[in-house]
């Protein structure tokens, strides 16, 4: 604890052994508050945090530590109190501490000498001061391994904005999809084993699926500790990359155990934290399992429970956010998850529900948690003060003398809201989800608080779905979108594909698929580039796209990068392909073309601006479908080596065939440039695959009919660039599909330009070879025909011999046997040209290393050579020098000088006896070195490589033979038949007939354009075949041994989870049926009681004190769901908090509400606001003198204070509202006391389609209803309200009309039928003040109605942020609670839907 004081007058000197990684920093030295204030716009250091960067685990990089040292300082505050107050209470240790709690050594300097201006008594408003904070960096519990996260020292009052973009900028966090906010008991509790495992699972299972933010308390104790450990042990149990939650722990700095390890000026990087539970005393540890850690620091030591309200300032504020994910923008959801809990919790949960956050509470984790879900399934009306009490006697057997009379009213009241708000309460109950069902349960109670949220039209399913798939949770959208309740138009859809196309989510791609959506519809020009443009920027697709981009604005010399378009996809597309194809896209003939501004890189569905469902509207109505829009999803999934997505769009293609042949080839391509072998693998994987797919459609085929299957290798496909199948096979190497059966005879030599079959003509081996020859045989017949080079010609002529003894090698790939061979020795001479490079580093540095030990000073060249290249390679082959060893030197053999152009220079010899002197030891070693290198290791590697070489073709020889006959079938029908000479005879007679005649060139072709019928009819047949290809191959799978053992495991799992799950029902079953015995028989004791007094007293008792009868278990159920739809008693206006105040009221349950009700407890507090802009207003005082003042029941000047139910009661000057107590005393935000009469016209229509037609919906007529939202209101309401003294139409109703149609507008009220007429049920409502309404249906029944029109054209908004509309009436039309029961009325009485 001393390190608090000691901390702020660290020394410059002693940074060093507080940080060891920091030194001398003027930051460190005082300044003053003034220059530390926030700054407005969250000043940013100059170097921003890589997004990469994304595992709080992972050591702080030195950037990143620079910036938060530079950003924190500025933006981020600590509380410290400036003045020392002695307390009454003393420390754990029995020492004096100020009325902040900490000791007087803990405090500044200044704060132990009192100025004059701070005054006696201590007050944190006054006495607490901000500075910046002293604590933020990594934090590292000791003895854990390295877990190792983020920590940051805040004061109460930091705005959550600061602190979510210091977790998002600086900290690496990715925003999330989901909050996840866990509240409970914040000491241990036990939980049965079962019920812990399942919701370990189930949390940590629903964070890492959802990209979850899990936000607790932070400390190593209760709900806290659970948290931590679940998300330690799913960590520990998945792969690294898997394991990345995000655990937030939000905890007071004041009750951290040890904090001071983690005070430093400049950031602890990292800050060592011991977890110490043993000493810790009435302090928390924090807990090692969560990864950030925001500790909330108001100045104070050992108060719990600081950080709530900045907490939820910071949960709210991150609900508000926007994340946009995969193309779909959602506001981030939040949801509420109790774990046992106390008194806190449940304040808690009430917030919560009151603020409209769904809350799933565990059944079976204690007292409160087990409270609430025991009476969750009650009527409200069940749900009394007795009821409540017995159960905090059982729940709260420890702390049940602390429930105070006031305790147990306040607890009973808001259990009783929250169970009023049933759309967002989640009772989770072991066996009820099924096993480790946590996750459905959080998952589905968004969805239901979502489903039952007021909402226009179709924008909650939407929200919904967008939900869904930003979650990836397809299993949720089946069970809870796509059901019954709503009917998808494939094209509402098309947005959420194309988002599930983006962020690569296969599943529901196959989900909207099902649901209709049709990619014909769903694929146009727009939606194309838009795909494109959003490609993953890692592909190399994308890459190459670029590259051709800038080859663009470099030709046009422009400054800006061009647009992309589809031909600049073609023109990539085309290198990948190859040019027998034609372009995909071709390039539009105006550039100019009007096309959508479609923003990048994200569709935003609920933002402002150009969005991608705008896309689809605006341009429905152009042709801009493009031939065949599988055939461009399919090219887009494949680009980017998404296997599952390409699967989909594949099963839907229709020319599949060719498809599959185009994806092979397109794969293999950029497999041969991409940089990471990983992805080149699944590239080669993913192309062998669909080589396979195109095998077994082709074979299916063959079997049923060879004619049409060849017409299929041989049909021009127009959707792939006018080639064939057999084409796009021989570009793309499939040997095996080349090597088929029923493709050997097709080869197709296709007629094709000049130019092109040069440079296919020189690309070829065995053509090289020819051209090779002949030059040389040229060259040698020229010189042989001139006498001087006589000689020279006949060695030329005599390689052009052995260059075409070469060429016939061609002629044996005829063979089966040797053709393959000739494929071998190919193959091989690779090796070996590879295997000389290995071969040459050995023989050059024994030959220059031999000629310098041996021979001094060779001058020649040729011998020089000699010595060093052809001697050493010569060795190898065992032709060992004879000198190299000096036992067998002859000087006769060589040339002492090196004059004897004939023989080498002789060795370094003695001068005396001519022997020679080099080291021959040496020599010796090198040359065993030399032959052991070269002899036994470098040829035994080329014997491997060549044996290799051999395997792999040997294992192929079928496919490779089939395949290279193609190459001489091309030949004979490509080349003239006669021989040498007589070719020449054969290029007359072509060159008259292409040169001089201008006939075209006759080929034997197997490419045939089919007629349209022809062609449809042919792929019907083959999208058929390819359905029942598809089919089979499923079958397979299922046979497959190894998923036949996993089926078995999954329906044992699932066998086993149903008899669990029976069980736990029928246990539920028997206690209900138990319970409702035990009451039967307690009323039947009661009955006989009766009885026997009765009979004692020789006389029947009245029939007052007759028990009542025990009601059927299906007649409580009704009445419970009469009650809930007609609550006795007005609910709005009992809520807690006042509206448009800080008023909280006094909590009455149900039962105390009637004034008949004895509540010797009620004390509400008063309450009436200063209207200054009203002209006539009741006072706001309730003085006794200016009450008397008032007439009630009567005409009271302007203002009318009768009741529409009668009389009411007046009691010491003010007036009791006649549906009893609201827990606040005066007239509020109303003007008079008593009834304040107002008017709401209900003015509706009928919803009509375009011809005229009244809509229906379950064989209702649908209506609309006339509705209007005013400024600084965030809901809509119908047009009226209050009704000022003397007036007859509400002033909210004049804003919307013009005054020259107010006197018509009160005719129509008076043809008007009344529905309402009496209190309304407001939460302006107190004791002493209400609202009283007359509610008038004005209905315009045809379409044509003048006065309607006339309405519509009087409708004005006095206020630009007036807004009206018609509407369509529904049950969760997003208005006030009071009118939409106005509305059920309406729609009542005219027989319409609702």
């Amino acid at each position: 604890m001393s390190a608090r004081g000691r901390c702020a007058k660290v020394l410059p000197s002693e940074l060093n052994k507080v940080c060891p990684e920091r030194g001398d920093d003027p930051a460190t030295h005082p300044r003053k508050m003034s220059d530390f204030e926030v700054v407005p716009n969250l000043q940013q250091s100059s170097s921003s945090v890589s997004k990469s960067r994304r595992k709080a685990h992972f050591p702080t990089g030195s950037n990143e530590k620079e910036n938060l040292i530079s950003w924190i300082p500025e933006n981020i505050r600590k509380k410290e109190c400036t003045y020392f107050v002695e307390s009454s209470q003393t420390s754990d240790s029995g020492r004096i501490v100020c009325e902040c709690g900490y000791l007087r050594e803990q405090h500044l300097d200044d704060a132990a000498k009192p100025p004059i201006f701070l005054g006696k008594e201590w007050d944190p408003s006054r006495h607490i001061q901000e500075m910046p904070t002293d604590a933020f960096g990594d934090i590292r519990f000791t003895g854990l391994g390295q877990k190792t996260g983020k920590y940051v020292r805040v004061s109460s009052d930091t705005p959550p904005r600061v602190i979510y973009h210091l977790m998002t900028q600086h900290w690496g966090l990715d925003a999330p999809n989901l909050l996840i906010s866990v509240t409970g008991g914040a000491k241990n509790f036990v939980m049965k084993p079962r019920l812990k495992n399942i919701f370990r699972q189930g949390l940590v299972k629903v964070a890492q699926t959802t990209g979850a933010w899990i936000i607790t308390g932070g400390s190593h104790a209760g709900v806290m500790k659970q948290v931590g450990e679940a998300v330690r042990d799913f960590i520990l149990s998945c792969s690294h990359k898997e394991g990345e939650i995000v655990t937030i722990g939000i905890a007071t700095w004041g009750t951290v155990y040890n904090r001071e390890s983690l005070v430093c000026p400049m950031g602890g990087f990292p800050a060592e934290y011991v977890l110490d539970e043993e000493n810790q005393g009435s302090l928390s540890c924090l807990d090692s399992n969560h990864s950030h850690f925001i500790l909330v620091d108001d100045g104070t030591h050992g108060r719990y429970g600081v950080e709530i309200p900045l907490r939820t300032r910071l949960e709210k504020f991150i609900s508000e956010q926007t994340k946009v994910k995969g193309g779909v923008a959602i506001k981030i959801p939040i949801v509420c998850v109790v774990l046992e809990g106390g008194p806190g919790t449940l304040d808690t949960i009430y917030n919560a529900i009151t603020n409209g956050t769904p809350c799933v509470i565990v059944e079976g984790s204690g007292r409160v948690a087990d409270v609430i879900a025991q009476v969750a399934n009650l009527p409200v009306a069940k749900i009394t003060m007795a009821l409540i009490q017995k159960k905090l006697s059982v729940l709260f057997q420890d702390t049940y003398e602390l429930f105070t009379e006031s305790k147990l009213v306040e607890w009973t009241k808001k259990i009783q809201d929250i169970v009023r708000s049933r759309q967002l309460l989640t009772v989770f109950r072991e066996g009820k989800y099924g096993q480790q069902d946590v996750d459905v349960a959080i998952l589905q109670a968004l969805f239901k608080a979502s489903r039952n949220q007021d909402h226009f039209g179709r924008e909650n399913w939407d929200h919904q779905l967008k939900l869904a798939v930003a979650w990836n949770r397809v299993d949720i959208a089946r069970s809870e979108i796509f059901t019954d309740d709503h009917d998808w138009k494939p094209s509402d859809l098309h947005p959420v594909m194309a988002a599930a196309l983006i962020s690569n989510k296969p599943e529901f791609v196959k989900l909207f698929l099902e649901q209709g959506v049709r990619l014909k519809d769903f694929v146009t020009w727009d939606t194309l580039v838009y795909l494109y443009d959003n490609l993953a920027p890692s592909c190399l697709f994308h890459s190459k796209l670029q590259k051709v981009l800038l080859e663009e604005r470099e030709h046009t010399a422009g400054s800006k990068m061009p647009r992309l378009q589809m031909h600049h996809v073609s023109q990539v597309l085309r290198e990948l392909l190859g040019c027998s194809t034609q372009p995909l896209y071709p390039k539009p003939k105006h550039t100019e073309r009007p096309r959508l501004s479609i923003p990048v890189p994200h569709i935003k569905l609920n933002v402002q601006g150009s969005s991608l469902r705008s896309l689809y509207k605006r341009s429905a109505g152009r042709v801009t479908f493009t031939m065949d829009p599988v055939r461009d999803l399919l090219i887009w999934a494949v680009v980017q080596n998404r296997r599952e997505l390409a699967e989909i769009i594949w099963a839907q293609s229709q020319d599949c065939m060719a498809a599959a042949l185009a994806c092979s080839k397109i794969l293999k391509e950029l497999a041969k440039e991409e940089e990471d072998t990983d992805t080149t693998d699944d590239m080669l994987a993913l192309a062998e695959e669909y080589e396979h797919k195109a095998i077994g459609v082709f074979t299916d085929c063959y079997r049923k009919d060879e004619e049409r299957a060849q017409k299929l290798l041989t049909r021009v496909s127009e959707a792939w660039g006018k080639t064939t199948c057999l084409q796009l096979a021989l570009e793309a190497k499939n040997m095996n599909f080349v090597s088929h059966g029923g493709v050997q005879l097709l080869y197709d030599p296709d007629g094709l330009g000049v130019v092109k079959m040069a440079s296919l003509y020189i690309k070829d081996f065995w053509n090289k070879l020819d051209i090779c020859a002949i030059l040389v045989f040229i060259a040698g017949l020229t010189c042989r025909l001139i006498p001087s080079t006589l000689y020279p010609g006949r060695i030329v002529l005599s390689l052009a011999f052995i260059i075409f003894c070469l060429r016939l090698m061609h002629i044996f790939t005829v063979s089966k046997t040797l053709g393959p061979k000739i494929i071998i020795v190919k193959r091989m001479m690779k090796d070996v040209f590879f295997f000389l490079f290995l071969l040459a580093v050995w023989v050059v540095s024994f030959g220059v290393a031999k000629q310098a030990i041996l021979i001094h000073n060779e001058e020649r060249v040729e011998w020089l050579f000699r010595g060093v290249v052809y001697h050493s390679y010569l060795t190898i082959f065992g032709q060992i020098p004879s000198y190299i060893d000096g036992v067998n030197f002859n000087i006769d053999q060589c040339s002492p000088n090196g004059t004897d152009p004939y023989k080498p220079k002789c060795p370094e010899t003695n001068a005396d006896n001519k022997k020679p002197i080099f080291p021959e030891w040496l020599t010796v070693i090198l040359l065993c070195l030399y032959l052991l290198f070269t002899n036994i290791l470098l040829l035994n590697l080329l014997i491997a490589m060549f044996n290799y070489t051999f395997q792999q073709v040997q294992e192929h020889t079928d496919q490779i033979w089939k395949f290279q006959r193609h190459d001489l079938i091309e030949e004979y029908h490509g080349r003239p038949p006669a021989p040498p000479p007589l070719i020449l005879l054969n290029h007359l007679q072509l060159l008259l007939r292409r040169g001089l005649l201008r006939q075209p060139a006759t080929h034997h072709k197997l490419k045939e354009k089919l007629e349209k019928n022809e062609e449809a009819a042919l792929l019907s047949w083959e999208m058929y075949l390819k359905e029942n290809y598809l089919q089979h191959q499923q079958c397979q799978e299922k046979q497959n041994t190894e998923q036949m053992i996993r089926d078995i495991a999954q329906r044992v799992d699932v066998l086993a989870e149903l008899l669990d799950l029976d069980r736990v029902k029928r246990t539920g079953v028997v206690e209900q049926r138990l319970g409702s015995l035990e009451d039967q028989v307690h009323q039947s004791a009661q009955a006989l009681r009766w009885m026997m007094q009765a009979l004692r007293g020789n006389g029947f008792s009245s029939g007052e004190d007759v028990p009542p009868v025990a009601l059927d278990t299906k007649e409580m159920d009704l009445q419970g769901k009469h009650e809930e739809s007609q609550p006795p008693h007005h609910v709005l206006a009992r809520n807690l908090l006042y509206p448009g105040s800080h008023t909280l009221r006094f909590p009455v349950p149900d039962e105390k509400v009637p004034w008949e009700v004895d509540f010797p407890l009620y004390d509400p507090p008063a309450f009436s606001a200063d209207h200054k802009d009203m002209a006539v207003q009741d006072p706001f005082s309730l003085s006794l003198e200016s009450l008397l003042k008032i007439n009630y029941n009567t005409m009271d000047g302007l203002i009318d204070r009768q009741s529409f139910h009668g009389l009411y009661a007046v009691q010491d000057g003010l007036p009791l509202n006649p549906m009893g107590r609201t827990g606040l005393r005066g007239r509020g935000r109303l003007h008079c006391f008593g009834p304040n009469h107002a008017l709401h016209p209900v003015v509706t229509r009928w919803r009509r389609n375009l011809d005229g037609s009244i809509i229906r919906k379950s064989l209702k007529k649908m209506l609309e209803v006339l509705v209007a939202q005013y400024p600084l209101s965030d809901v809509w309401a119908l047009p009226g309200g209050s009704l000022e003294p003397g007036e007859t139409l509400p002033l909210k109703l004049k804003w919307i009309l013009r005054r020259e149609f107010w006197p018509q507008f009160q005719n129509l009220l008076k043809q008007g039928t009344e529905v309402h007429k009496g209190y309304l049920d407001d939460p302006r409502n107190t004791d002493n003040a209400w609202v009283e309404t007359v509610a008038i249906s004005v209905h315009f029944d045809t379409q044509n109605d003048v006065e309607m029109k006339r309405l519509n054209s009087f409708l004005q908004g006095c206020d630009p942020e007036l807004c009206i509309r018609w509407q369509v009436l529904d049950k969760r039309i997003p208005l006030h609670a009071n009118h939409k029961e106005l509305l059920h009325k309406v729609s009542t009485l005219l027989g319409a839907y609702y």
